[in-house]
């Protein structure tokens, strides 16, 4: 009597452990001669099939839902959309401005920091793309990305790559912010300045007059130590004005890459320059436009390439030799129909058990893959935060700084009229006093406002992500070097 020995134990995946089941029978029969290559057909058709149905399983990556709620407009804009153009900040006029962004955008060390930053993703981009080309070698060979993993991770440092170059204009556009601040600050300090010296003469002036009427007998000691302490308390202030004003100078040369020694502000007046006028765009236009949200966008889509590749590690490579072989246990068993398909399917789920490796870099790139999503939507919705809050900081210190000379030329006009009584020696010199402090504060109060203003203009600027490109214009492809 024929022997027939026991099946295995059933060891694997729930796939291989179906397909070993549903073979176990073609192992123990002896086929006939005109069933034996028809059972090899099947075996390699079936073969095939646990490959594709294995494959789908595992490759099938979904991509998660970004939950993004997009508001239709602005609440604090109004007024049709102008959005900025490229160069925008030539609309505030100011030649000496123009010249210190120009050079900073070329001399920068923050924005050679980050173009160094780009050639090393673009180099990296280079080294996963390799095992996508044959490799010419004493033996060369070529492995067969089958599964897409090559590509996967291909794709996910290209991502890389255009991610550093969109966190590159995000430093361009801080630096040429910062260097408009800077450059704002130093002109703020010469305004305050300047107003310092004007008070201090008018208040010498009042110093002198009062001294003279002490002399006549019309005005006592006190009245005029007051008047001395006034003086002394205005030319106090000046010296830390000039101190902002020449450490603001050294700021803007380090902007520039130049030394403090090197440069010379001629600088100005905040009063001198126009504010240019800028509405935004909708909301969802600003998705394209800020830098940041845009890095944001291609480091998930780098997160979901790699999910990709490391569902794709779960599957044995290909590799073609020079001598017109393949290098694979498993497709060896693939290509040869006589061999039984149980070991096909065990064959092809078994780098699924080595340690739990793959299975951990999966969880692995899926982690990032939430993390980076989550950072996109953060990224969007700090970018609707920072146009509203800009919005209203310009529609407030607008109104601020409008509201604040109508309080100096009336708190001017107070000092003026003091000033002529005390000269007709009609006025109580506290009521002068009085008028004196509150000129000099509200004056010194309007230059710090006005500044207040071009920061929230800059601010607008740099929530909308600079400058836009006109309407209708596409922007240049990016190339990955």
């Amino acid at each position: 009597m024929r022997r027939v020995d026991a099946p295995a134990p059933v060891r694997g995946s729930p796939v291989a452990l179906k397909v070993r089941l549903m073979f176990d029978g073609l192992r123990t029969r002896a086929p006939a001669p005109k069933a034996r290559s028809f059972r090899c057909i099947l075996v390699v058709v079936m073969g095939l099939f646990v490959v594709q149905m294995l494959s789908g399983c595992i490759l099938d990556s979904e991509k998660p839902d970004l939950g993004i709620q997009m508001p239709p407009d602005y609440r604090a804009g109004h007024g049709v959309s102008a959005p900025p153009p490229l160069d925008w900040w030539r609309g505030f006029r100011s030649p000496e401005l123009t010249r210190l962004i120009e050079e900073a955008q070329t001399r920068n060390l923050d924005i050679a920091t980050a173009i160094a930053l780009i050639v090393q993703a673009d180099a990296q981009t280079k080294i996963a793309s390799a095992p996508l080309l044959p490799q010419s070698t004493l033996t060369a060979s070529y492995q067969l990305d089958f599964w897409g993993k090559n590509a996967a991770t291909s794709r996910a440092f290209e991502e890389g790559a255009v991610a550093s170059r969109f966190n590159k204009e995000v430093v361009v556009l801080s630096t040429i912010v910062s260097v408009a601040t800077a450059y704002f600050l130093v002109l703020e300090s010469q305004d305050r300045l300047r107003t310092a010296h004007e008070n201090l003469a008018a208040s010498s002036r009042i110093l002198t007059l009062i001294q003279q009427r002490s002399s006549a007998g019309t005005a006592s000691a006190l009245d005029v130590a007051q008047q001395e302490a006034l003086v002394a308390t205005v030319r106090a202030s000046i010296p830390p004005l000039d101190q902002t004003l020449r450490q603001n100078i050294a700021t803007l040369a380090l902007l520039i890459g130049r030394p403090p020694e090197d440069l010379v502000v001629k600088g100005g007046s905040l009063f001198r320059l126009p504010i240019p006028r800028v509405t935004p765009g909708l909301p969802s236009e600003l998705l394209f436009q800020r830098p940041d949200i845009r890095a944001a966008e291609a480091n998930l889509a780098s997160a979901n390439a790699s999910v990709e590749a490391a569902r794709a590690a779960f599957f044995p490579s290909i590799t073609l030799t020079g001598q017109g072989g393949y290098q694979s246990a498993v497709f060896k068993l693939l290509f040869t129909p006589q061999s039984a398909l149980y070991q096909i399917a065990t064959q092809l789920t078994q780098p699924v058990f080595d340690g739990f490796t793959l299975e951990g870099q999966l969880d692995n790139a899926k982690g990032v893959q939430l993390q980076d999503l989550e950072l996109y939507r953060k990224s969007v919705l700090s970018g609707f935060h920072d146009v509203e809050v800009a919005l209203i900081a310009v529609a407030d210190t607008t109104e601020t700084e409008r509201l604040q000379r109508l309080a100096v030329a009336a708190s001017k006009r107070a000092f003026e009229l003091s000033e002529t009584r005390l000269r007709e020696g009609t006025i109580d010199l506290v009521t002068l006093l009085q008028a004196q402090q509150t000129w000099f504060a509200n004056e010194d109060i309007l230059d710090i406002d006005r500044f207040n203003r071009f920061q929230a203009i800059l601010s607008l600027f740099q929530a909308l992500g600079g400058g836009w490109l006109p309407p209708g214009v596409a922007a240049d492809p990016i190339v990955i070097q």
